[in-house]
């Protein structure tokens, strides 16, 4: 068995170099915003977009699911999750995008969607990773739905590895 130099070796040295995932990930510096398809998940996209388009960098738009414990073993029943998650993500982008006022500038940001399995909190933290700004909604649409801080937000606020803005405000108290 042989052993490569880790200084040779230019997947030691930069595992994003062979990694698609992983250079996604490390060249990511924009704006990373949670959604649910809940209302206060529309707010918090259009305010990551609003601020995209002044900053000039890109939204990436990250949606989580998890396997409901109460169903059992995922490999016995066929339900896509991933893929209904993905829906209600690109539904609600579609939604916020269609309610842009013409020539909007938010228009034009480049948006990526990221369908993720695991308890968003976590999910939502570790894509944060190398970007710029982390924007949630106040309460999405989980158990604790109507507190006035989510637990989501809560796990962004106190883990997140850059800035997190936590909208609480309709979308159409953001002005210019």
């Amino acid at each position: 068995m042989t052993h490569s130099d880790p200084a040779q070796d230019p997947a030691a040295q930069d595992p994003a170099a062979h990694d698609p995932a992983a250079q996604d990930h490390a060249e990511h510096g924009g704006v990373v915003v949670g959604l649910d398809g809940s209302d206060q998940s529309k707010d918090a996209l259009r305010w990551a977009l609003r601020q995209a388009a002044l900053t000039g960098v890109s939204v990436r738009a990250v949606t989580c699911w998890e396997w409901p414990p109460s169903l059992g073993v995922a490999g016995y029943i066929d339900i896509d999750l991933a893929g209904a998650s993905r829906e209600v993500a690109q539904k609600t982008v579609d939604e916020v995008l269609a309610g842009l006022p013409d020539g909007a500038p938010e228009a034009s940001v480049t948006i990526g969607l990221v369908v993720t399995e695991g308890y968003p909190g976590r999910a939502l933290v570790k894509a944060a990773e190398g970007a710029e700004l982390l924007v949630v909604g106040s309460r999405g649409r989980g158990a604790l739905g109507r507190m006035l801080l989510g637990s989501v937000g809560l796990h962004c606020a106190s883990h997140a590895p850059c800035p997190v803005v936590i909208v609480r405000m309709p979308a159409d108290a953001i002005t210019e």
